[in-house]
């Protein structure tokens, strides 16, 4: 493809029609952003967060967009829920959703590719893209950019596998050697992920010995929070029958034999500790900004993208009002939440969508007496450290007007009945057939 007209690129000249939308990343705040600027377009209310203009319909112009997502995976995974996706077969079903199979995505003026972005200019305004399984790359122009594609984590802290069918394998392969553990499953990492994994997989297979190990002498010892939210947090996993190890640091594992002469593994600790397990699962790994195909410039020195509270690039990139970063992988404050990635593909939403307003206004070329829209941009405020953490039959919450909480009403609040699994479906209207609104 070439490179698409000049007069399209500045936000103070005339646009293509309909506007060009490429969203990079297919998840919790890409979704938002995407779907919330198609409610927009339409006239209708956003579908995460109050309209500008009041509730109902909305009566204001409605105009076309052509909104391209692009992710490496083939479906919606339910991040939040992978804890339970390790432990439950029947949950590994329902946590992926492929994309064709999403009654929101149902719409012509949207379209998924799986792949991934090579590179962005924002200067051209165009972005390279690379199909899953094809050393090809093409040209995919836009007139509105959004970097979604979140954090890198690893293996088992997420899946790796592109495809559903692959991920059932990879994801149920793990569960089933997990269950037969007959030494039992250690969970290094006493983070946010690795509680949850050690507290899912006692839940539902009670028999399993699984002990939880953290180097350091608090539960979420890198998270902001106070010490009460750690302190409540390892209580609740001692409730759910989770054997602890605190201050304990892995030094090694080794292949060995039980007493049997069962194969297992034997790990080794820096205090002199040993004990013998069949399964170790690693939590402890610093997830990495998925931002590789980004201008360097846009970057902080950890591949954080340095967004401004309106949620666009720095003012030095060019057309930078054209380029929106949200959810994991910008530099802001707070811990990394799918509810402020949502919250961000909102505000992205609502920022394009009065661009655009803008753009159309003086496309029109309208008289000086007819008044230009005024435009309502959202700015991100300040986010306090807050956390949600389901631990078994109970969860622990905190933020800072609240305070610590805890119980099994705190479960059913913030995660429902699948680990907010419907939550976040039920939020991003996933289930709505995008093509009938």
């Amino acid at each position: 493809m070439g490179s698409i007209p000049e007069a399209s690129r500045s936000l103070n000249s005339t646009t293509t029609h309909p506007f060009r939308v490429l969203v990079a990343g297919g998840a919790y705040g890409g979704l938002s952003a995407a779907l919330n600027l198609q409610d927009l377009c339409r006239g209708l209310p956003p579908r995460c967060g109050p309209s500008p203009d009041g509730a109902g319909q909305i009566e204001r112009p409605q105009f076309a967009v052509d909104i391209t997502i692009v992710d490496e995976r083939d479906g919606y995974f339910h991040l939040i829920g992978s804890p339970l996706a390790l432990a439950s077969e029947a949950y590994t079903e329902k946590a992926w959703v492929k994309y064709n199979d999403i009654p929101a995505l149902r719409s012509p003026n949207i379209r998924v590719l799986q792949g991934s972005v090579k590179a962005v200019d924002p200067r051209q305004m165009i972005a390279t893209f690379a199909a899953h399984g094809s050393g090809e790359t093409s040209d995919l122009p836009y007139d509105y950019f959004v970097a979604a594609t979140g954090l890198r984590r690893v293996w088992p802290v997420v899946p790796q596998s592109l495809r559903r069918k692959q991920y059932l394998f990879e994801a149920g392969e793990h569960v089933r050697a997990a269950t037969a553990a007959k030494h039992g499953v250690v969970i290094v990492g006493g983070g946010a992920v690795g509680i949850e994994m050690a507290a899912e997989l006692k839940l539902l297979h009670p028999h399993l010995s699984v002990t939880l190990v953290h180097s350091r002498d608090k539960l979420l010892s890198s998270e902001p929070l106070p010490d009460e939210v750690k302190d409540r947090a390892l209580q609740l996993v001692r409730e759910a029958d989770v054997a602890v190890l605190m201050s304990h640091r892995l030094d090694r594992t080794e292949q060995t034999q039980d007493e049997h002469g069962n194969k297992c593994l034997r790990l080794h600790f820096t205090n002199g500790h040993a004990m013998l397990a069949d399964q170790v699962s690693m939590a402890v790994s610093r997830p990495v900004p998925s931002t590789a195909y980004l201008p360097s410039s846009v970057l902080d020195e950890e591949g954080y993208v340095k967004i401004q509270a309106n949620l666009t690039f720095p003012p030095n990139t060019p057309n930078a009002a054209a380029h929106f970063a949200i959810g994991d992988l910008v530099r802001w404050s707070g811990i990394k939440r799918c509810g402020a990635a949502m919250h961000m593909g909102y505000h992205a939403a609502n920022n394009m969508h009065q661009q655009m307003q803008m753009q159309l206004h003086l496309a029109a070329g309208r008289n000086a007496a007819a008044a230009p829209p005024n435009p309502k941009f959202l700015e991100l405020a300040e986010i306090p450290p807050m956390i949600g953490l389901a631990v078994g039959r109970k969860a622990v919450s905190y933020w800072p007007e609240a305070g610590v909480d805890s119980g099994e009403e705190v479960m059913r609040v913030f995660f429902g009945e699948d680990l907010g699994f419907g939550i976040c479906w039920n939020h991003l209207r996933l289930g709505i057939d995008g093509g009938k609104e």
